[in-house]
């Protein structure tokens, strides 16, 4: 008998009992990176820095000319307006009223009154001008009121020149038939105003531009 060692043939090929190469082990240790993927990254983010700066930047700085800011309407009368009478003030509006206005003010009473008049010049017309501030105790009936005055006929709250207040010579009687109205409601407010030019005058566009620009003058009755 041999009872040497056997030496493996240095050709012989695994069969499946025999035993097989191990493989690899998931999970294991990894490689850390080097200083160049280091670099790499943080050149990304510097990028991402830099872009996100320049975006900010530019919506701080916007070329883009600001549009022009809208002013609130002008609300100085356009005239020169004189005050020469009053203000008048009162509570009870019947009383200083006439016609369908004096009733209406029976049944439903004015919060206040208050009136004037004021002279203006433009050229050689001379004017005389009626500003009348109504307060109702509601929007409701402010509106009612100026519904009611609006219409030809139905009477109105007494000027200071038909009342008797403003004695001026020559001056003209405000609630004749070439006098212009205009009439405007603000919350619980109403303004009328009656103007006609002194001497019989006429121009009667020039007329109703000083009537629309006494409307602002309801301020300065409070």
């Amino acid at each position: 008998m041999n009872y040497g060692v056997r030496v493996a043939n240095p050709h012989f090929t695994p069969g499946p009992s025999d035993t097989a190469p191990l493989a690899p082990v998931p999970g294991g240790p990894t490689r850390p990176p080097g200083n160049r993927a280091l670099l790499l990254r943080g050149a990304g983010l510097v990028a991402i820095a830099v872009v996100a700066g320049l975006v900010w930047f530019l919506i701080r700085h916007d070329s883009t000319p600001d549009q022009p800011v809208a002013r609130p309407a002008e609300t100085k009368p356009a005239f020169d307006f004189k005050l020469v009478e009053g203000p008048a003030k009162a509570t009870d509006c019947a009383a200083n009223a006439y016609s369908g206005a004096k009733k209406y003010f029976q049944d439903n009473p004015c919060t206040s009154l208050s009136r004037a008049l004021y002279t203006v010049q433009s050229g050689d017309a001379k004017a005389l001008v009626s500003v009348v501030l109504v307060t109702m105790p509601s929007a409701e009936k402010a509106t009612e009121l100026k519904q009611l005055t609006d219409r030809d006929g139905t009477g109105n709250v007494s000027d200071l020149v038909r009342d008797g207040t403003y004695h001026e010579s020559g001056a003209p009687k405000l609630s004749g038939e070439q006098a212009d109205y205009e009439s405007q409601t603000s919350g619980a407010d109403v303004t009328l105003v009656l103007t006609d030019f002194y001497g019989g005058h006429r121009d009667p566009q020039l007329l109703n531009r000083i009537a629309k620009n006494a409307l602002k003058l309801s301020g300065n009755l409070r």
